[in-house]
């Protein structure tokens, strides 16, 4: 027997649209953030190499298929992300312990100040939009946001 739908989680195509252009005004208010976080950045690095270096903290270990996956880059695309956090400093390739073609890729201490320097920006943007939104429905709205990654989550849940 099928799970009847419940009504309240029906929204009509403009209540949607309003939903999609608030998302996209929110992530472009969350970039301008970051940006301030990356302006005077001395290796030039931008926001790809930012989202790589959460990850890596977040996931470290991950390789370029990995993050290619994650953010939606190019398998070459991640590589270059990848290379220049290398060179910058900011991260370390390992080698595979399975298979020595997968290099695995983690943080070193630059490269985890690198990442914290813009992450503090964005936490407390967050927590701003929290505090405005109320603090009661933070776990509905990480529940959301988790929903809509599950596109680009694998079986692994996300680490808490």
């Amino acid at each position: 027997m099928p799970t009847p739908v419940d009504a309240r989680l029906i929204l009509s195509d403009d209540a949607l649209d309003r939903t999609l252009e608030l998302f996209l005004l929110a992530e472009a208010a969350l970039w301008l953030t970051a940006d301030g976080g990356l302006d005077g950045e001395p290796h030039r690095l931008g926001r790809g190499h930012y989202r790589a270096a959460f990850l890596l903290k977040r996931r470290p270990g991950l390789g370029v298929q990995d993050l290619a996956h994650l953010t939606g880059l190019s398998k070459q695309g991640a590589s270059r992300v990848l290379a220049d956090l290398c060179e910058a400093g900011y991260a370390l390739r390992d080698q595979g312990e399975a298979d020595a073609r997968r290099r695995p890729v983690r943080l070193t201490e630059a490269g985890l100040a690198f990442e914290a320097r813009v992450s503090h920006r964005l936490r407390q943007a967050f927590a701003r939009a929290y505090r405005a939104g109320g603090l009661d429905k933070a776990p509905q709205a990480a529940a959301m946001l988790q929903a809509l990654a599950a596109t680009v989550l694998r079986e692994a849940e996300l680490p808490a």
